[in-house]
């Protein structure tokens, strides 16, 4: 069993970072994801702090300062959310680089790092190949700068180097890794749609294929015992009752064909648990594709009602249990009776006697129905454990017998 939840948090909070904040909360925290790098500005703010320039330098080192933040965030914040265009781009990362150099080379060294924001801003918003050359380029100019404001201060270059290159090559790697996450997301959704367009058409087909016949038929008699009844009742009668027995047939076909379409399947349930239970904020551990298969011997009848209790598990755990964690197990085991297959669901929530009805009671039903069990109790971590299980094989007439094996 492996424990999902997180890599699918990790996944939508990637997939966040690429499209425009939906409220306050997001549009704050991707400010604060964006805006935590600044602290890098350190030097500079103590360069100024000390006060060692004129007045006219410290107030140029102040207002660019301020300039540069506000076009940083600004372009970098608005271009992750929604593109913008081109010559906007061009433009502010033109004006980045030009306060950049200009308080380099009016003030002191510290404000060499002003090009790896440069650097970063490059591989946030330009296109990847341009990018790539873009961020060389700038780290270059972190060397040339380096060299002739600070002489032979080889280390301090390189201190601004590595930064430079590592952060805009690995934002150009971010904004991949949103690009792929989200031509995913699109094709997920498109892979449902044209599921459910699918569905669609084969409910049609075969509802045509039920009705088609009977209701021609019914068409076809009904105008016969129209053109009998004023002179042959008797025979008029007939196709009336033919009528009926077409009718009645057709409605046992529409009610099996219904039936089928709405019994659910145990893997499509799996699924759903898992994510009904994270978007409640509660971490599912369920069985991996495929561990354990279902065996070839369940019945859709009995693999019907265990997905019945699955989802009536879920939905209690989601909204009664208070649970942190619910861990689902499918395990076949083999009896003196028989071999069984066991759903056991359980929780770390509040626990507590189950109560009759809210679901129990019918699950309970429809397990005997099929010669299963229903059992609850308290979990081993404190919380509420259910347990079904439905026989393998032949049709039993009674539930599990005593004693078990594993």
């Amino acid at each position: 069993m492996v424990p999902d939840a997180g890599r699918d948090r990790r996944v939508r909070r990637l997939f966040a970072m690429g499209r425009p904040p939906a409220n306050r909360r997001e549009a704050y925290s991707k400010l604060l994801w964006i805006g935590i790098w600044l602290t890098f500005l350190g030097d500079p703010v103590r360069d100024l702090l000390r006060g060692d320039e004129t007045s006219g330098l410290h107030i140029l080192g102040w207002t660019g300062l301020v300039a540069f933040v506000a076009m940083y965030l600004a372009l970098v914040f608005r271009h992750t959310s929604r593109a913008l265009e081109r010559n906007v781009v061009w433009t502010v990362l033109g004006a980045l680089f030009a306060l950049a150099t200009v308080l380099t080379f009016a003030l002191s060294p510290a404000w060499l790092v002003l090009y790896v924001y440069v650097a970063v801003a490059c591989g946030a918003t330009l296109p990847l190949p341009m990018a790539r050359w873009s961020i060389v380029g700038v780290a270059a100019v972190v060397v040339g700068a380096g060299l002739v404001r600070g002489g032979t201060r080889t280390g301090f270059d390189l201190g601004l180097l590595v930064p430079a290159v590592i952060g805009g090559f690995a934002m150009t790697g971010v904004r991949q890794l949103v690009l792929t996450t989200v031509e995913l997301r699109r094709a997920r959704a498109t892979v449902a749609q044209l599921a459910a367009n699918e569905e669609r058409l084969r409910l049609a087909r075969d509802l045509h294929d039920l009705l088609g016949h009977s209701l021609s038929l019914i068409t076809l008699k009904s105008e016969l015992a129209g053109r009998m009844l004023p002179d042959r009742p008797e025979k008029a009668a007939q196709q009336v009752q033919d009528i009926e027995r077409v009718s009645r047939q057709a409605l046992v076909d529409v009610r099996e064909a219904v039936s089928g379409y709405r019994r659910p399947r145990l893997l499509g349930e799996l699924a759903g648990a898992q994510v009904a239970l994270a978007a409640a904020g509660i971490t599912p551990v369920v069985p991996a594709d495929g561990d354990p298969p279902l065996p070839e011997e369940l019945p859709e009848e009995r693999e019907s009602v265990l997905a019945w209790a699955l989802r009536e598990a879920v939905t209690n755990v989601v909204r009664h249990s208070g649970a942190r964690r619910c861990g689902i197990e499918l395990i076949r085991r083999q009896t003196l009776g028989g071999a069984f297959l066991e759903l056991a669901v359980e929780d770390d929530g509040a626990g507590g006697a189950a109560v009759p009805g809210n679901g129990i009671t019918g699950l309970t039903e429809r397990l005997e129905a099929v010669g299963g069990t229903l059992e609850t109790a308290s979990g081993r971590l404190g919380g509420f454990r259910l347990q079904a299980r439905v026989p393998l094989g032949p049709e039993r007439t009674g539930p599990e017998p005593v004693g078990s094996g594993a």
